[in-house]
């Protein structure tokens, strides 16, 4: 039996696999979906190669699994192919998109394997804060949501941003806080229970139709106590 936590290097999907931990289960995998589509409606996109320094960071097995070709059939497809090596639980970060839980739960219901979602149906807020209370150093490195303005590209989450993207929220309700509905993207580079931390050497911003990109070309892992180089 293996769990297999599907992971694509941002905030809530990274949380999940650790709580899933907390609560009985040894994630033995970490797998990463990598869409041809930008836009892909079912995974996340940016900096999906930094999930192999968080798995090295985190002492896991990593795997991927390209998407090929764009839409719903396709990315279903390489979802039942990334799953299907393997029975136990998987491990996923939906909070609230009925669009992903709804596929997840339909597939891993037809392979025979569980799914365990700990944040789905909580509170977009008290997800982020319980994210960056346990000590997740998460950055947002994609911005689409007009409200959101470009200068907080590659800034930390914490109290203060979350503050001001809850504000954001009440004057536009299509502003999830939690960036469920794809406002935003987030990294981490950082958790209590890795080894080191991620150090982003080079990173380029792209603007371009109202949404902002942080894109990393170059990092390393840094191990605790090691001088950032």
């Amino acid at each position: 039996m293996t769990t297999t936590a599907l992971v694509s290097g941002g905030k809530d999907s990274l949380y999940s696999a650790y709580l899933a931990e907390t609560q009985g289960w040894t994630v033995d995998e970490l797998v990463t979906l990598i869409p041809d589509d930008p836009d892909s409606m079912l995974f996340h996109t940016p900096n999906l190669s930094m999930v192999a320094l968080q798995a090295e960071a985190w002492g896991k097995t990593h795997r991927t699994q390209r998407v090929e070709g764009i839409g719903e059939e396709a990315e279903v497809r390489a979802l039942r192919s990334a799953l299907s090596g393997s029975s136990g639980t998987v491990v996923a970060g939906a909070i609230a998109s009925s669009y992903q839980w709804g596929r997840l739960h339909r597939l891993c219901f037809e392979l025979g394997r569980r799914l365990y979602t700990p944040l789905w149906g909580k509170s977009p807020g008290r997800v982020v804060r319980e994210e960056f209370g346990a000590g997740l150093d998460i950055r947002l490195v994609h911005l689409a949501a007009e409200p959101l303005p470009p200068r907080l590209i590659g800034q930390r989450l914490d109290e203060q941003v979350l503050g001001e993207i809850e504000r954001l929220s009440r004057t536009v309700r299509a502003v999830n806080v939690a960036g469920e509905g794809g406002e935003y993207e987030t990294l981490v580079v950082d958790a209590p229970f890795w080894t080191g931390r991620l150090v982003l050497d080079r990173t380029r911003v792209v603007e371009q139709a109202g949404v902002t990109r942080l894109i990393v070309e170059a990092a390393h892992l840094a191990r605790r106590g090691e001088r950032e180089r």
